[in-house]
């Protein structure tokens, strides 16, 4: 019996965190079998943690956590490593921004057995040109540093056998800054059974965008000097 948990970073998202929580906890719930919805919040300084306690009182299934700030990577990875600790058969993960839609996760678990990861491909994206660019720009860095031409390594909907991800997750350190963009690497370059399906991809539903231009170039060069760590690593 297959056992999901849900990965969810937050980080000062008190605007949408109750929304966030009522739209993906049905699914844990409907799933069954142990499943849980997890939301890690990483050091937020607003209420966000509070609100995700005042929930948990009311349901089962869900179990927030909170760490110190790490960025979003690492936030991504302790959910992960937390969830293959716990005994999750799959692993989900979305973002606390509300730009994705909890009813498009059902195509993706149908397709759960026949694929090591299913991952969505956010076409018609409503989050602005810099984000567009960004993804363009990284999806041919990708090629030139990996030699993987990769869809959309970065999109937060996507859905992994645990099993597999526990053998590729080995390979990123601890606080990596682009953790699934790497795992995205990995699958593409090792050639596992990995399936795009297309999903939604909204406006920020609340709360201020933490990512502006500067930020994106900060991230950029880190980027860079982060992938040709990895391409050592990897032996490309």
């Amino acid at each position: 019996m297959d056992r999901l948990y849900i990965v969810i970073p937050a980080y000062n998202e008190e605007e949408n965190i109750n929304a966030v929580i009522r739209d993906w906890y049905p699914i844990v719930e409907k799933i069954g079998n142990g499943s849980k919805l997890v939301i890690i919040d990483d050091g937020s300084k607003d209420r966000t943690f509070s609100l995700m306690k005042e929930c948990s009182e009311t349901k089962e299934a869900f179990e927030p956590l909170t760490k110190p700030n790490s960025g979003h990577g690492a936030t991504v990875l302790y959910g992960y490593r937390y969830a293959l600790e716990a005994g999750a058969d799959y692993i989900f993960q979305t973002d606390s921004d509300g730009q994705t839609l909890p009813e498009e996760f059902w195509p993706f678990w149908e397709q759960r057995e026949a694929y090591d990861m299913v991952i969505g491909n956010r076409k018609g994206r409503q989050d602005g040109w810099s984000r567009v660019f960004v993804t363009k720009t990284l999806k041919f860095t990708l090629w030139l540093c990996f030699h993987v031409w990769i869809t959309d390594a970065n999109t937060p909907f996507r859905l992994m056998k645990a099993d597999t991800l526990r053998e590729q997750i080995t390979m990123i350190p601890e606080n990596y800054n682009l953790s699934n963009v790497m795992i995205s690497v990995l699958y593409a370059k090792k050639k596992l059974a990995v399936k795009y399906l297309p999903v939604t991809f909204r406006p920020r539903q609340g709360g201020v965008n933490s990512i502006n231009m500067r930020k994106i170039i900060r991230i950029g060069r880190q980027a860079l000097r982060d992938f040709r760590r990895m391409n050592h690593k990897l032996g490309v």
